[in-house]
């Protein structure tokens, strides 16, 4: 089935982190939500505080499938500034295990040189960041083994195309249904 960790920096976007960590659970795919802080609760850009499931030091990165980034600022800064994510980032891109982002985030990927001959989209203003890739202005792009969304109201978009990725179409157009989501298409 696949274990999926959501990784948290404070300034993080909350409807691109919480939408998608609920369409996965709702999917049924183990999902955590992760503090790359020491602190067990991390703060969005607009001053949500929610309660990690784990903090970075204790993933076990052996079990996890895919790693996914929420953008907001400075939450993809911070990302991007921690080193021991970015170390396990690069890790996933070689062995081909699933990455995702949205908005801002994916300029990470773009930082990295992960996006070179791919299909990916991000929140407008951080297109130039995505070093190398075919820049599309869809929704949510799935390129391989790598997931990115345009921006916050992509964000349902951008976990349908996880879920898609795990479970397949049909699953991912039912939970659209199911969560009364008309645009996803079937």
């Amino acid at each position: 089935m696949g274990r999926i960790c959501v990784f948290f920096a404070p300034g993080y976007e909350e409807v691109e982190a919480l939408a998608v960590v609920d369409l996965l659970r709702r999917a049924g795919i183990d999902t955590d939500m992760v503090s790359i802080t020491e602190e067990q609760e991390v703060t969005s850009s607009h001053g949500v505080t929610v309660r990690m499931d784990k903090l970075f030091k204790e993933v076990d990165f052996e079990e996890t499938d895919m790693i996914v980034l929420p953008g907001g600022m400075p939450g993809t800064k911070n990302l991007e500034a921690f080193l021991p994510l970015t170390e396990k980032l690069d890790e996933f891109y070689g062995k081909k295990k699933h990455i995702g982002a949205i908005c801002a985030a994916p300029s990470i990927l773009g930082h990295r040189g992960m996006l070179k001959g791919r299909r990916a989209c991000s929140f407008p203003e951080f297109e130039s960041h995505l070093e190398g890739a075919q820049v599309e202005q869809s929704p949510a792009v799935i390129s391989d083994f790598i997931i990115t969304g345009r921006g916050m109201g992509c964000a349902v978009d951008f976990g349908l195309a996880i879920v898609e990725e795990f479970q397949g179409k049909e699953a991912a157009a039912a939970l659209a249904e199911k969560v009364v989501y008309g645009h996803y298409s079937k």
